[in-house]
């Protein structure tokens, strides 16, 4: 399981120009399965994600979480994450999850970041979706379990 975590002062996506989810101050998650996961990785990245400190505090150090920040989460999922492009010059996707097993897990993941308490947001599993994003700092992390 493989995140690209943006934290960001907004944040939206749209499939066909329709928007299917919008956050103000939160994070942008993109979100990738690979053939090995198997969904034990999960409940770690979710913890992981909504524990994370990466909002200022008064003195300006990262040191405020998701829920001191007043924030909320946009999770898109992104089998381009596990992209090889080592050879040639068209990326191979076989160390992606399939697609019926990635929504399974992206779906869990929605709902595991939903149970912490944190408002969130998605967009369209498998969908051609327009991302909107004001990356904050910036800040971007990559998350792997």
């Amino acid at each position: 399981m493989r995140v690209v975590l943006q934290r960001v002062s907004s944040a939206s996506v749209s499939v066909e120009g329709d928007m299917t989810g919008s956050i103000g101050t939160g994070y942008l998650v993109l979100v990738g399965f690979s053939v090995e996961d198997d969904g034990s990785q999960i409940g770690w990245m979710a913890d992981k994600i909504v524990g994370l400190r990466l909002f200022p505090d008064d003195e300006g150090k990262m040191n405020r979480d998701l829920a001191d920040a007043g924030g909320a989460l946009l999770v898109v999922s992104q089998f381009t994450l596990y992209a090889d492009a080592r050879k040639g010059r068209r990326p191979s996707f076989v160390g992606a999850a399939s697609p019926g097993r990635a929504e399974e897990m992206y779906e869990q993941f929605v709902s595991a970041l939903g149970a912490k308490g944190v408002g969130v947001e998605t967009g369209s599993f498998g969908a051609k979706m327009d991302v909107e994003l004001v990356n904050d700092g910036p800040v971007t992390l990559v998350l792997e379990r």
